[in-house]
C-alpha cells in the first residue's frame, strides 16, 4: 500500500509540471461612470457589432481602425467610447481592444 503523503506528493508534482506559469496579457477595461465635467474635444465613438464596426457612424474594417482613427486623433481626441451591439462575442471585443492597445495614449471606455 502507498502512503497518503506519497500520493499527495505525486499529485502535487503532476499539477506543477503540467501547468503553465506564463502570464497572460491583460487588456484594461474601463466601464462608463458618472460624468465629471465637459470634455475638451468630442470623443471617438465606436459601435461594435457581431459582424461590423462603425467609427463615428461610418462603417470600417477592424484591420483599418487605427488608420481611420488617425484623422480624428489629429484633432486632439483621446477619448474612445465603445458601444457593444447585440450578440457580440467576447473574442470580437478582445480583437478590438488589441487594436486600440497599439495606441497607448487613447482612453478607452466600454459602454454598458
Amino acid at each position: 500500500m502507498t502512503s497518503l503523503i506519497d500520493v499527495i506528493f505525486l499529485l502535487l508534482l503532476f499539477f506543477m509540471l503540467s501547468s503553465t506559469f506564463t502570464r497572460f496579457s491583460e487588456i484594461p477595461l474601463t466601464a462608463a461612470s458618472a460624468g465629471t465635467g465637459a470634455a475638451t474635444a468630442p470623443p471617438l465613438f465606436l459601435q461594435l457589432g457581431s459582424d461590423d464596426l462603425r467609427l463615428n457612424g461610418a462603417r470600417i474594417e477592424l484591420s483599418n481602425l487605427i488608420q481611420q482613427a488617425d484623422q480624428f486623433l489629429k484633432q486632439g481626441d483621446r477619448q474612445v467610447l465603445v458601444a457593444l451591439g447585440n450578440n457580440v462575442s467576447s473574442q470580437r471585443l478582445v480583437d478590438l481592444m488589441v487594436q486600440l492597445a497599439s495606441r497607448p495614449e487613447l482612453s478607452v471606455t466600454v459602454l454598458q
